[in-house]
């Protein structure tokens, strides 16, 4: 960013938001920290209840979700009680023997194998929610996996399902408890929860399109956040507040040894030669973007509330070609 000779961070993010092709009526929320100086947030637009968006609207997260998912992972194996070598047969009896050959840190990475799940307009057709439920019901009917578990990367919203059942058993307790007493509360982010329903959005959330209501299943997605929490959620990743980023950062691979630029839920990337981790979040009328710089306290969010995630994936370049600079 800019010294303070020049244009503010604020200033200058209102420009990049221009130039991405937002306009002053586009349901957009954009928050910025830059090393140790306080946030900015800028807001514009409207939910879909004609209520003004502001840095504290609680949105839904999509799959930037899975980042506290498999920061409960971390804690657990931290605490001795998950194994990354263990399999989702040995602690989800009730899939098939496939199971058996699913480690988890195949579906940490993305390399189980597993489709993608259980696609919500068919659910949507048969007039039923995606639930954590409905999605296991769905795999415990899979004959076999799409490719052999480590073979190859493949992107799958139902591992991290599974992975959240598997942490609720080796935790003894629902996930969302375990977040909120080991990542939520200590971190401060009192405006972020998982919700399983059944009503479609947390109280006092903002509810996406009735006709595509956000999915129920955790793991996956399910949080429900702002801004703000998800900024502090960046600051507690850079400084090691849970201390589990450094196996959080940590790249997966395939299991003849081909690394990927996929760790725990954060994909890695580099850019004038700096390390940043990225992930993306998407859902029918809303479009994310969470960006952290490894070596210095910077990163951004970026939640838009309408379909267009080439223009917020337009913007979350531009503002990293910004903080790289």
């Amino acid at each position: 960013m800019p010294s303070s000779s020049g244009p503010t961070p604020a200033t200058r993010t209102a420009a990049l938001i221009r130039m991405a092709g937002y306009g002053a009526r586009d349901p957009l929320i954009v928050g910025v920290q830059q090393d140790s100086a306080p946030p900015v947030f800028l807001t514009s637009g409207r939910t879909a209840a004609g209520e003004p968006l502001t840095a504290g609207t609680i949105v839904y997260t999509a799959s930037l979700s899975k980042q506290i998912t498999a920061a409960c992972a971390a804690l657990l194996v931290q605490q001795g009680r998950l194994d990354t070598e263990s399999t989702a047969a040995q602690w989800m009896p009730e899939l098939p023997t496939w199971a058996g050959t699913v480690r988890l840190r195949h579906l940490i990475s993305h390399t189980s194998g597993l489709p993608e799940g259980v696609e919500f307009d068919d659910l949507h057709r048969a007039k039923l929610d995606r639930t954590t439920a409905g999605v296991i019901r769905a795999l415990a009917r899979l004959d076999h996996p799409v490719s052999a578990p480590g073979t190859e990367y493949r992107y799958c919203n139902a591992g991290y399902v599974c992975l959240a059942v598997i942490i609720e058993r080796a935790a003894s307790r629902p996930l969302p408890d375990f977040a909120r007493e080991h990542v939520f509360v200590p971190l401060g982010m009192a405006n972020s929860r998982y919700w399983s329903g059944p009503a479609p959005h947390p109280p006092g959330a903002t509810p996406l399109d009735p006709h595509y209501p956000a999915p129920l299943s955790l793991g996956d997605g399910g949080i429900w956040s702002t801004a703000p929490d998800l900024i502090r959620w960046n600051q507690a990743l850079a400084h090691d507040e849970l201390g589990v980023s450094a196996l959080l950062q940590t790249p997966g691979h395939l299991d003849d040894g081909t690394r990927l630029d996929y760790a725990w839920a954060l994909g890695v990337r580099e850019h004038a030669g700096r390390r940043i981790y990225r992930h993306g979040g998407r859902w029918a009328g809303l479009s994310t973007q969470l960006v952290r710089l490894a070596d210095q306290g910077s990163g951004f969010v970026i939640i838009a509330l309408d379909d267009d995630e080439d223009r917020t994936a337009t913007l979350a370049t531009a503002m990293i070609e910004e903080l790289t600079t």
